[in-house]
């Protein structure tokens, strides 16, 4: 892993974040172009690493952050419902739906679905139940460390592609096509975008981070790049909190 001060030259850096099965996978981007891609068994291993000096960095997360719980008034997350009409007709699948608090911390699929219903009304899929380990450990530190709050905001990268191309995408990312696909918008955007992915596939294990892993995570450093100059835009315009105070959004920006 490069030392720190060497990648920080700049006094900017962009990081997009994505889950992996082997932690937290991430592309940065600085000021000057340069990059560099990492792995972290933790949320905390990643925030110590980037944010541990007086650098400005912008982290921008592929995990839902705001939660809704037993206190909330509304029982449903807006920013979710919004980016699934976007995202339609191919990609509102994408957006799974998001777990309340209490069910992060059931000890079985079951015991969550039996807790969301009771909280939410509804059932989690299997796929929301896998990314639950995830959402409970972003859960846990930003709740437990105040200056992460303003440092770590949630993306979802369908939104991002489709802020950039300014229409959803046509083929899932699992696939060739749509691995093409999405890394030819950024090609377009990124000139070095093929650097990047080739520097992480020579990297890392395909069982520690996929392929697409590290599309989602370059568009959302591109993402948070961007948004230096244009600023985020979020879904929805005005996002409620949630009864920890962590926004309940997801945030894009465009060309």
């Amino acid at each position: 892993m490069p030392k720190l001060q060497t990648l920080l030259m700049d006094k900017k850096v962009f990081v997009g974040v994505d889950g992996c099965r082997a932690g937290w996978f991430a592309v940065t981007l600085t000021e000057t172009d340069s990059f560099g891609v990492f792995q972290f068994p933790k949320i905390s291993d990643l925030y110590s690493y980037f944010c541990d000096g007086n650098t400005h960095v912008r982290i921008l997360v592929d995990i839902p952050i705001g939660l809704v719980d037993s206190k909330s008034n509304c029982k449903k997350r807006f920013c979710d419902i919004e980016a699934r009409s976007l995202l339609r007709p191919y990609r509102q699948s994408s957006v799974f739906p998001t777990p309340c608090r209490e069910a992060i911390y059931a000890k079985s699929y079951e015991s969550a679905c039996d807790i969301n219903e009771e909280v939410t009304g509804k059932r989690l899929t299997k796929q929301t139940w896998g990314i639950v380990p995830k959402i409970r450990e972003m859960n846990d530190f930003l709740i437990a460390t105040d200056s992460a709050k303003e440092k770590i905001i949630e993306i979802h990268p369908e939104i991002c592609f489709w802020a950039l191309a300014g229409k959803p995408m046509e083929h899932s990312k699992k696939e060739n096509e749509g691995f093409n696909e999405r890394k030819k918008l950024l090609q377009e955007i990124c000139t070095f975008t093929d650097e990047i992915v080739q520097n992480a596939l020579s990297k890392y294990r395909r069982k520690d981070v996929a392929r697409d892993d590290i599309l989602d995570a370059l568009v959302a450093s591109i993402t948070a790049k961007l948004s230096f100059q244009r600023g985020l835009k979020s879904i929805p315009e005005i996002p409620e909190k949630d009864s920890q105070g962590l926004p309940m959004q997801i945030v894009y920006t465009t060309i």
